[in-house]
C-alpha cells in the first residue's frame, strides 16, 4: 500500500515546491514594485515642493516689484492684483490636487499582469 503512494509523493512534492517558489517570486515582484513607487513617490514629492517653493517666491518676488513701482499711484491696486492672482493660483493647485487624488493609481500593474498570466498557463494546462 505505501508502495502506491510512493509515485504520486514525489510529483506532488515537486508541485508543492515549484507553487512555494512561484509565490515567493511574485512577492518578492511585488516588494520590488512597491519600493520603486515609494522611491517615485518621494522624488516627485520633493521637486513639487521644490517648484512650488520657487514659482511662490518668483510669483511673490514680480508682485513686489509692481506695487514699488506703482506705490504713489496705485499701491493698493498693485497689492488686491497680487492677491487675485495667488488666490487663482492656490485654486488651480487645489483642483489639480482633487483630480489626482481621484485619479487610480496603477501600483502593482505588472505583478498583477504576471500572475493573470500565470492564472492563463495553469487555465490552458491540460489535465491528467
Amino acid at each position: 500500500m505505501s508502495d502506491d503512494k510512493e509515485p504520486v509523493s514525489g510529483p506532488l512534492r515537486r508541485l508543492g515546491a515549484s507553487m512555494l517558489t512561484l509565490g515567493r517570486i511574485r512577492l518578492e515582484l511585488f516588494a520590488i514594485e512597491a519600493q520603486e513607487e515609494k522611491e517615485r513617490i518621494a522624488s516627485l514629492l520633493l521637486w513639487a515642493v521644490l517648484a512650488a517653493l520657487l514659482a511662490g517666491f518668483g510669483l511673490l518676488m514680480v508682485i513686489l516689484l509692481i506695487t514699488v513701482a506703482l506705490w504713489d499711484s496705485h499701491r493698493l491696486l498693485a497689492l488686491g492684483a497680487g492677491t487675485a492672482v495667488l488666490v487663482a493660483a492656490a485654486t488651480v493647485a487645489v483642483s489639480k490636487v482633487k483630480a489626482l487624488i481621484d485619479q487610480p493609481a496603477s501600483l502593482f500593474q505588472a505583478s498583477i499582469g504576471e500572475l493573470r498570466a500565470d492564472a492563463d498557463a495553469l487555465r490552458r494546462t491540460p489535465g491528467p
